[in-house]
């Protein structure tokens, strides 16, 4: 039996350096849709290179992003990937056998994804197996979650694949402390608006623990110096979400207007 036809939903900005790769690990899919938000680089004319359905969308958030890629799909089933990541081969064949057998068994799969950073493949910490709800049927599923951490929200049966999603996920250091400063000021705008009061206790304790968590708890520690890096900087994400959302609250309270931007 022939596996229903699939549509892949990619969101970009500037990511010319990683989209070809990606591209290449789906263009095996019936039809590819890029929604891009008016990138400044190269990004829309390599895309255009593998599919004619490239849209461009003044970026409006995560969720709102890639909901509106699903809008332009025209098949039921979806995946949906970002540009730093690649359906390896495992992965792609587990798929196409696993549908092909169960059409009308599952509503959505779950995959495990792989992250490679500081020149190793991490498999702690809570990073691996980072299981992500990547392809549903778009009739049972939407993208939700707050931003900047959105995730599939499915009305259906699912089951867990094997191949991984494998996770090109920061450039180096630099590239992830810009993207700690950005999600955590995205996180909390979105606090803010819907009315999280400031905790100085959660300020104080929530950042060691997460440390505590990923370097000791899920034993981020035997990935090396790579472990110990991943669990200071996301203690300092927690850290600087509350701080934000603190400094938020001081200016609104003082009468002043202080706009965060991607």
């Amino acid at each position: 039996m022939k596996r229903p036809p699939i549509s892949a939903c990619i969101i970009t900005f500037n990511e010319e350096k990683n989209i070809r790769d990606c591209l290449e690990s789906i263009k095996w899919v019936e039809e590819i849709i890029v929604v891009d938000s008016f990138s400044k680089d190269r990004t829309v004319a390599l895309c255009r290179e593998y599919t004619d359905k490239v849209f461009q969308r003044k970026w409006q958030g995560h969720v709102k992003q890639k909901n509106c890629a699903l809008e332009y799909t025209s098949n039921e089933w979806v995946l949906c990937v970002d540009a730093d990541e690649r359906i390896s081969p495992e992965l792609r064949e587990e798929i196409e056998g696993h549908m092909s057998i169960n059409t009308h068994s599952f509503d959505g799969y779950f995959f495990p994804r792989h992250s490679y950073y500081l020149g190793r493949w991490i498999n702690h910490g809570g990073w691996y197996p980072d299981y992500k709800l990547r392809l549903f049927k778009k009739s049972k599923g939407r993208w939700g979650g707050k931003d900047p951490h959105d995730k599939v929200i499915l009305n259906g049966t699912t089951t867990h694949l094997k191949g991984n999603l494998l996770h090109f996920v920061y450039k180096d250091l630099s590239h992830q402390l810009k993207t700690v400063d950005n999600f955590s000021t995205i996180t909390a705008n979105v606090l803010e608006q819907e009315g999280e009061h400031f905790s100085l206790l959660k300020l104080l304790f929530r950042p060691p623990f997460r440390f505590f968590e990923m370097y000791i708890i899920k034993k981020g520690f035997m990935d090396g110096l790579p472990g110990f890096i991943i669990a200071v900087a996301s203690a300092f994400y927690v850290f600087l979400k509350y701080a934000k959302l603190w400094e938020l609250k001081k200016h609104k309270k003082g009468g002043r207007s202080t706009q965060f931007h991607e």
